[in-house]
C-alpha cells in the first residue's frame, strides 16, 4: 500500500514537473505573448522627460507622456544604492536575476499558507523586467504566466548588464505616483534637487514609497511616509550600510520637503505654453529628414530657452507682492455702496448667459485662489463667481530690444486655474499708446521743443466730444516732450489733428499691431486696443534704433548626450521702421517721462535708480491700467486690470498706471538692482544725443499764454476746433490743408 502511494506521488510529480516545463516552455517560446530577445532587451530605452531650461541651465519645466528623466549610473548616491538594496532585494549582489531563497518561501508563506504579510519574492531584476515591459492580463494565468516571463527576462537581463547598471536601469523605471517616473524625477518632485545631491533619509523616504507609492507619499501622508522611510532606514542597519547610532539619528529627522510640481506651480508654465508649439513645429521639420522621428514626449531632449529665471522670479514676486495689497483694496471696494451692486449685476448676467440660475445658491467644497495661496472652502457657486469677476489679473513680458529674446513671461496669477494668457489680452492701451503718435509726429518733421495748444477745445464734428487733461488743467501750450512726459490730453488731441493720418497708421502696422486704427480723435488718448505683446515689441523699436524686432524663445534643441538638433542663428535681416533719430528722441522725451513726469514714483517711491525711459497708461474708468519701460538692452512691460472692463477701481489713486501697473516693474527692477549680473547685463546708460540734437529738448515743458504768443503768435493760427463732417476722402483732404498750414510753418518737414 505504502509502495503504491509512493508510486502515485512519483507519477504525480513527474507529471506535475512535466507540465511545469511544457508550461515553462510554452511560454518561453512566445505562445503566451511576446519574451523580449537579448538584442530587444540590450536595445531598450526608457521614455524620458523633455526638459526645458532657463538661459542659466536651470529647470523650468517638462513636456512628457511619463515624466521621466534618465540618470547616469555615476550619478546615484550610496546612500540611495544602500537603502534600495537593503529593502528590495538584500541578496541582490548573490543572485544572477532570481532568488531561490525568495521563491521558496513565497511558494511555502504565501501561497501554501496564504500570509499575507510574508514579503514578495520578486528580485530587483525581475521588478526591473516588470517596469520596462508591463504585465499582461491574462485571467487566471496572469499571475503564473506573468511571473515566469519575468524570471526568464530576469535571467537575460544579468547576462546582459552588470549588476551596476541593472539598478541605475530600475531607478529610472520605477513609478514614484503623481505620474512621476524614476529617481531622478522623483527627488526634483519631492526634494526640488537631482537624485545626486539625495541626502540618506531623503533617499529612504523615496525607496520607502516603492512599497505603495500613494500610501507613503510623503506630501498627501507625511506620518505614513517617516514611519516607512524609518522601517528603511533600519533595513540599511540591519545589513551594515548604517551603525546603530547613525540610524537613530537619522530616524529622529523631521521630514523635510522642497516640493516642486513644475507642471502645475512651476515658474513659468505660460511661457511653456508658447515653447511646447515651437518646440513642436522645430520638430516636425526636423522628421522630414529623419528614420527614427523625435518625439517631444519621449525623447528626454534638452529646449534651452532665452528666460531668465533670475528675472522672471523678480516678477513673480514683484506681482504677488503688489496685487495682494491691491487686490485687498478692491475686494473692500466691492463690498459695499453702488460697486456691490455693479458686481451683482455682472453675476447675474453671467448666470443668466450661461444657464446657471437653478444653481447659483449650490454650497459644496471649491479651491479657491488667493495670493496666499490656495484654500478649499465651502461657497456658493454666486460666490464663486463674484470672487472670479473681482480678482486683478496681471500680465508682464520682458524682452531684449536687439534680438528680441524673451526674458521672462508671466501670463497671469495662476496657470492651472487661470490658463488664459494675459500677455495676449487685447485692452484699450490709454496713454501708453502716446509714443506711437508722438514717434510718427516726430517723423512727420516735429521736434521735442515746438509747442501744442492746451486750451479748452469742442470737436464738433465728433459729436461735441471735449478731450480733458488727467488734472482737468487747460491754458497754455506745452512742449512736445513736456506734453508727452506729463501724459497731456488736449495738446495730444492737437497733434493727432496736426500730422497725416495715414502715416500714423502705417507705423502702427509697422509695429506689428494686430488692430485697425480709425480715423477719431479719441485714437490719440489710446482707444484702439492692443496686447502686451504686440505693446513690448513696439516700445522696442524706440530702444534699438528704430527697427522691427520678433520676439524669440528658443535659443536650441539638444538630445539628452549633447548632440545639437536645432540652433537659433537669428539670421533676419534688420527692417527699419523708424528712423535712427526718432528713436533717440523719443527715448530722451520717455527718460524725461520717468524723470519728470508720470513715471516719476520710479525714483521717488521705489528707489529704482536704473537708466530708464517709459511711459504709463490708464484706460476710461481705470478698467486697466499699463507701464512700460525700457533700457538699450531690455524693454519690461506691465499690464493690470480685472476679468470685464467693468470691475474696476473707483479712482486713480488706486487704479491710474501709476499706482496699479507701475509697482509691478519698478519692484522687479528693485531685483535687478540688488543683481550686479543682471544690472550690468541689461542696464547700460543710454548713448548722449546727437550733436545735431544736443540742445533738442532744451526747452521749458510749459508756457503760458501771453508768452507763447508773444513769441510765435503767427504760428499757431490755425483753428482745429471743428472738422466738417464728410466722407474718409473729404475728411483727409481736410488733414492735408491743416498739414500744410501747420508742417510747412512749424515743423518744417523732413524726409527720412
Amino acid at each position: 500500500m505504502t509502495k503504491r502511494i509512493l508510486v502515485f506521488i512519483l507519477k504525480l510529480t513527474a507529471f506535475g514537473l512535466l507540465l511545469l516545463t511544457l508550461f515553462i516552455g510554452s511560454v518561453y517560446l512566445g505562445l503566451f505573448g511576446h519574451i523580449y530577445s537579448n538584442k530587444e532587451l540590450k536595445d531598450f530605452r526608457n521614455h524620458s522627460a523633455s526638459l526645458v531650461l532657463s538661459d542659466n541651465g536651470s529647470i523650468i519645466g517638462r513636456f512628457f507622456s511619463e515624466n521621466r528623466t534618465n540618470i547616469k549610473l555615476d550619478q546615484l548616491p550610496d546612500g540611495l544604492i544602500e537603502a534600495l538594496v537593503a529593502t528590495e532585494d538584500a541578496r541582490y549582489f548573490e543572485h544572477e536575476g532570481v532568488d531561490s531563497r525568495s521563491l521558496l518561501r513565497v511558494l511555502v508563506k504565501s501561497i501554501i499558507l496564504q500570509q499575507k504579510n510574508a514579503g514578495g519574492g520578486s528580485t530587483i531584476t525581475q521588478q526591473l523586467a516588470k517596469n520596462m515591459f508591463g504585465r499582461q492580463n491574462l485571467g487566471w494565468f496572469s499571475m503564473p504566466v506573468n511571473k515566469t516571463k519575468e524570471i526568464i527576462l530576469a535571467g537575460r537581463i544579468e547576462e546582459l548588464y552588470s549588476k551596476e547598471e541593472i539598478l541605475a536601469l530600475y531607478l529610472n523605471t520605477v513609478p514614484f505616483g503623481e505620474n512621476v517616473f524614476g529617481i531622478e524625477a522623483a527627488a526634483r518632485r519631492y526634494f526640488n534637487k537631482s537624485a545626486a545631491k539625495l541626502k540618506t533619509e531623503e533617499s529612504a523616504v523615496l525607496i520607502g514609497m516603492l512599497k505603495a507609492n500613494t500610501y507613503y507619499n510623503p506630501r498627501l501622508y507625511p506620518d505614513h511616509s517617516i514611519i516607512r522611510r524609518n522601517v528603511v532606514l533600519e533595513q540599511m542597519e540591519k545589513y551594515g550600510y548604517l551603525d546603530e547610532t547613525e540610524t537613530d539619528s537619522l530616524k529622529s529627522l523631521p521630514l523635510e520637503l522642497d516640493y516642486a510640481n513644475l507642471e502645475s506651480e512651476g515658474p513659468a508654465n505660460y511661457f511653456l505654453v508658447h515653447i511646447r508649439r515651437e518646440a513642436q513645429e522645430i520638430l516636425e521639420a526636423l522628421n522630414k529628414d529623419r528614420d527614427e522621428p523625435l518625439d517631444l514626449n519621449k525623447s528626454g531632449l534638452i529646449i534651452e530657452t532665452s528666460l531668465s529665471l533670475e528675472l522672471q522670479t523678480y516678477a513673480l514676486n514683484a506681482i504677488n507682492n503688489h496685487l495682494s495689497t491691491m487686490q485687498t483694496r478692491l475686494d473692500r471696494q466691492y463690498s459695499s455702496g453702488q460697486s456691490k451692486k455693479n458686481l451683482a449685476a455682472l453675476v447675474d448676467r453671467e448666470i443668466e448667459n450661461n444657464n446657471l440660475k437653478d444653481r447659483e445658491q449650490e454650497m459644496r467644497p471649491r479651491e479657491i485662489f488667493t495670493w496666499e495661496g490656495f484654500r478649499n472652502d465651502s461657497i456658493s457657486l454666486r460666490d464663486s463667481i463674484a470672487h472670479s469677476l473681482r480678482s486683478l489679473q496681471a500680465g508682464f513680458i520682458a524682452l531684449d530690444p536687439n534680438d528680441g529674446e524673451i526674458k521672462a513671461w508671466v501670463g497671469g496669477n495662476d496657470f492651472r486655474t487661470q490658463p488664459y494668457d494675459q500677455v495676449f489680452a487685447q485692452r484699450q492701451t490709454a496713454s501708453a499708446f502716446k509714443p506711437i503718435l508722438y514717434a510718427s509726429a516726430l517723423e512727420q518733421g516735429a521736434m521735442p521743443c515746438m509747442y501744442l495748444d492746451n486750451d479748452p477745445i469742442v470737436l464738433t464734428d465728433f459729436e461735441g466730444w471735449q478731450p480733458q487733461n488727467y488734472d482737468h488743467s487747460s491754458g497754455g501750450k506745452y512742449s512736445i516732450a513736456g506734453a508727452l512726459s506729463r501724459s497731456m490730453n488736449i495738446p495730444t488731441v492737437n497733434l493727432f489733428f496736426r500730422q497725416d493720418f495715414e502715416e500714423l497708421s502705417e507705423i502702427w502696422t509697422a509695429l506689428g499691431y494686430s488692430q485697425e486704427l480709425e480715423y477719431e480723435p479719441a485714437v490719440a488718448l489710446g482707444t484702439t486696443s492692443a496686447s502686451l505683446f504686440e505693446m513690448s515689441r513696439a516700445y522696442a523699436a524706440f530702444a534699438n534704433g528704430g527697427m522691427a524686432v520678433e520676439p524669440r524663445m528658443i535659443r536650441r534643441i539638444r538630445t539628452a548626450d549633447g548632440k545639437v538638433l536645432y540652433q537659433d542663428k537669428n539670421m533676419k535681416e534688420p527692417r527699419r521702421i523708424l528712423s535712427a533719430s526718432t528713436s533717440e528722441l523719443m527715448s530722451a522725451m520717455l527718460q524725461k517721462a520717468i524723470r519728470e513726469g508720470t513715471g516719476g514714483s520710479m525714483s521717488g517711491t521705489y528707489g529704482v535708480q536704473l537708466p530708464l525711459a517709459g511711459k504709463t497708461g490708464t484706460s476710461q474708468d481705470y478698467a486697466d491700467s499699463w507701464f512700460l519701460a525700457y533700457s538699450p538692452k531690455l524693454v519690461l512691460a506691465a499690464r493690470v486690470g480685472a476679468p470685464y472692463p467693468s470691475i474696476h477701481f473707483n479712482s486713480g489713486s488706486n487704479g491710474s498706471g501709476s499706482a496699479l501697473a507701475l509697482p509691478i516693474v519698478a519692484k522687479t527692477l528693485q531685483g535687478v538692482q540688488r543683481s550686479n549680473g543682471l544690472k550690468k547685463r541689461f542696464f547700460p546708460p543710454f548713448p548722449e544725443l546727437p550733436e545735431a540734437y544736443a540742445y533738442a529738448m532744451a526747452c521749458d515743458d510749459y508756457l503760458d499764454d501771453s508768452e507763447i504768443e508773444r513769441i510765435l503768435e503767427s504760428v499757431f493760427s490755425s483753428d482745429v476746433t471743428t472738422f466738417e463732417k464728410a466722407s474718409k476722402k473729404a475728411k483727409r483732404k481736410a488733414r492735408k490743408k491743416e498739414k500744410k498750414g501747420f508742417f510747412n510753418r512749424l515743423f518744417k518737414r523732413k524726409k527720412n
